[in-house]
């Protein structure tokens, strides 16, 4: 199908997901689409910002094939950037196949009277804007695009290994003590991170407050190891719907870097087992507990802690762009940032929710370790493993992977949006580090 002419309109029975009739158009149901290539928190803000506008957000996703035509390779696949999307808490439904070109039939059809974008330009491959026809129509909608981050820039983070992305001290960025440039843009800066974390920490219309956000401080030893037993401290950064009656306390805790379908999946299994669980407790019997039966806390672990155990330039993404992304999962209730990697006895029962009621983990593990963390959920006998899944291997280390085996394609990627190609020798440099860094995984397995 050519992209320089408006997308076949489906017949009824064959649109993509229903309703299969048209539905009367509503300026209180709003359009956005897009490739959604990774799920970062550039993506999320747009998303946030259509939600805003309206009562109901549908967002349609283009295919594979279409995205390599006009644009180039995607990293992941059209069903791992659907479930992106519907995790994401603004998202209404999604729309898989949604065409290139944004066609009035498409978003008429899904009762959208009008279209969200960011204001940058996109174009189809024959370098026409790919919402002419519903900006000739009088309904686009232009939102901010959010800076500082985008596919774009995550590909070239892997390919050239870069750490300047990397973040010391959140808290310290965030008051405009650390960080680049003059004092003055040092705090400007800050005070743009801390309210877009209050923006994302907004409830599925993104107008009233939602998850809450705290940070957790304790020492560097504390941090990285299990060197010893920390309570730490707690800071409030957004006050938002704390635990309601009755409600277990779940926590987990991990990296979640180029955070995808592998981490949404885990936490969509989480919630899916507290379900269970409440199911069997009797808790859906009590007609006044209209909520979920989980309150589910996620820490997010810092930059350096990362880097200590993966090596290499990971976390591909710093703990604010990792923390936003979960900030925006539907599944999430709280995120503590700066999280420790070993979640001792004395870190879990001074959590300010209280001990938790259970401790969850993934099926596999991303960082090489020397140790099990988590003993102290163990010894508590609130430790629990979420079963294998379809997402279970897509993590940062296979999307490295994803980009280092097409890497041409991704350069010419690169290059048709202005960005400076990758060498050759910074490519080999990756390569390299990345079997350091298994030849350590494998090391530290042996002397586990």
């Amino acid at each position: 199908m050519g992209t320089s002419v408006v997308s076949d309109v489906p017949m009824q029975g064959n649109w993509p997901v229903d309703p299969q009739e048209d539905i009367p158009v509503s300026k209180d149901r709003i359009w956005v689409d897009g490739c959604f290539d990774f799920a970062h928190h550039g993506h999320a803000g747009a998303i946030l910002q259509a939600r805003r506008l309206g009562k109901e957000l549908l967002v349609g996703i283009h295919s594979d094939e279409e995205i390599l035509e006009n644009k180039g390779p995607t990293v992941m696949t059209l069903k791992e950037r659907v479930a992106a999307v519907d995790a994401c808490r603004w998202s209404t439904k999604s729309v898989p196949y949604a065409p290139y070109v944004t066609s009035l039939p498409w978003i008429s059809h899904y009762g959208c009277q009008y279209v969200v974008h960011g204001d940058d330009v996109t174009s189809d491959s024959g370098g026409e804007d790919c919402y002419r026809y519903v900006k000739a129509a009088g309904r686009f909608l232009v939102v901010k695009r959010t800076p500082g981050i985008s596919t774009t820039d995550l590909v070239g983070r892997m390919l050239l290994c870069t750490k300047n992305h990397f973040i010391k001290s959140l808290w310290g960025t965030l008051l405009g003590v650390e960080g680049h440039g003059s004092p003055d843009e040092r705090k400007k800066f800050g005070e743009e991170m801390s309210q877009r974390i209050r923006d994302y920490a907004t409830d599925e219309s993104g107008l009233q407050q939602g998850p809450e956000v705290l940070s957790w401080f304790g020492s560097k030893a504390a941090m990285e190891d299990d060197a010893s037993e920390e309570k730490g401290s707690y800071r409030s950064m957004v006050k938002g719907e704390g635990p309601r009656s009755g409600q277990r306390i779940v926590y987990v805790d991990g990296g979640f870097d180029l955070f995808s379908s592998g981490h949404i999946e885990f936490l969509r299994q989480v919630v899916k087992a507290e379900e269970s669980h409440g199911r069997k407790s009797g808790w859906y019997n009590d007609i006044e507990k209209d909520y979920a039966p989980a309150y589910v806390v996620v820490g997010v672990h810092d930059d350096e802690v990362i880097n200590h155990w993966k090596g290499v330039n990971y976390p591909i993404m710093n703990i604010f762009e990792r923390g936003l992304c979960v900030l925006q999962c539907r599944y999430v209730n709280s995120v503590i940032f700066s999280a420790p990697f070993t979640p001792s006895k004395a870190y879990l029962t001074n959590i300010p929710y209280g001990t938790p009621d259970a401790v969850y983990h993934g099926p596999t593990s991303f960082m090489p370790l020397t140790y099990d963390p988590y003993t102290g959920a163990k010894e508590l006998g609130i430790y629990h493993e979420v079963g294998c899944h379809d997402f279970q291997n897509v993590n940062a280390g296979e999307i490295v992977q994803r980009i280092l085996k097409s890497r041409e394609m991704y350069e010419a990627r690169q290059r048709a949006k202005g960005e400076k190609a990758t060498t050759e020798e910074a490519v080999k440099r990756r390569e390299v580090l990345e079997q350091e860094a298994a030849d350590l995984e494998k090391n530290r397995a042996v002397n586990r």
